[in-house]
């Protein structure tokens, strides 16, 4: 699913370039959406994961991981279970949380072309101020959460856009797709006050794929108002938890069998979908 994203993200880009290059506007119609642009949106943006969501293990500190954490008499450490929020406290019957939506703000500058009377292709540049944050947590039987949240802080984004824009060509329907890097900011919380715990490449920036489709209306001669859905994954592979010692006895089962321990989401993506109002300047 993740390299069909991406693949339909560099297509959509691929796909409007040569088009834009060309800027064949024989028969033209319409004057608009034919030119550079730039628009500003708001955004609610909201994570998209699943129920099934938890984390997974490496009890030898590695990256072999594992969905079980082993006890000292062979059973699960986490058997209570897992939840896709944040923990209310430190038993999975307190229940958890939901994951964090957020208002987010983007400004973009492209360039569009019509292409014979009706369709029209672009290129834009994005950033992305804010985003939401996505939990998972676990339960021991300690009893004790574990926590991971990861908040997207901003991003960058390359997308091409193709649409048809019929009758007086005020209007605008488009798909769009690309690639994006954003600033994903990774923390860790957790009842545990034995173990001790670290987050490595807790601030990361990761690449990523976006598609979405959107609607756009002419007001004047220069000024547009428009809504866009967008879906964005990021491949967010990078970070995890290091678990050592603490003040735990030596049968803990984060260092029963190594010494340490690698803790991490089993889910390395992150998916958001994103509903935007813009507003743009065409020239």
């Amino acid at each position: 699913m993740k390299s069909h994203l991406y693949l339909a993200s560099i297509l959509a880009v691929a796909a409007a370039s040569p088009v834009v290059a060309q800027s064949d506007n024989a028969g033209m119609d319409s004057d608009y959406f034919s030119g550079p642009y730039v628009s500003a949106s708001v955004n609610g943006d909201f994570v998209n994961d699943g129920a099934s969501e938890r984390i997974v293990f490496d009890p030898n500190g590695g990256t072999d991981f594992q969905t079980n954490l082993p006890t000292v008499t062979g059973g699960n450490a986490f058997s209570p279970g897992y939840c896709a929020g944040e923990a209310l406290g430190s038993q999975r019957a307190q229940g958890c949380g939901d994951d964090d939506s957020a208002i987010s703000g983007s400004i973009r500058a492209g360039f569009d072309t019509r292409v014979g009377n009706f369709a029209v292709a672009g290129l834009l540049v994005e950033g992305t101020l804010g985003g939401p944050t996505d939990y998972t947590t676990g339960f021991s039987t300690t009893p004790a959460s574990y926590t991971f949240g990861r908040e997207v802080e901003g991003s960058a984004a390359l997308r091409g856009r193709l649409g048809i824009s019929p009758g007086d060509g005020r209007g605008l329907l488009y798909a769009t797709g690309g690639v994006v890097y954003g600033k994903i900011d990774h923390d860790f919380a957790t009842t545990n006050t034995a173990n001790a715990f670290e987050v490595v490449d807790g601030d990361d920036w990761q690449f990523g794929g976006q598609i979405g489709m959107g609607g756009e209306l002419m007001i004047t001669d220069n000024l547009s108002f428009g809504v866009e859905y967008l879906h964005t994954r990021y491949d967010d592979d990078d970070s995890y938890v290091a678990v050592t010692q603490g003040t735990a006895p030596a049968t803990n089962p984060f260092v029963l069998q190594g010494g340490s321990s690698n803790v991490r989401l089993s889910n390395t993506d992150l998916n958001i979908d994103s509903f935007r109002a813009t507003v743009g300047f065409h020239f």
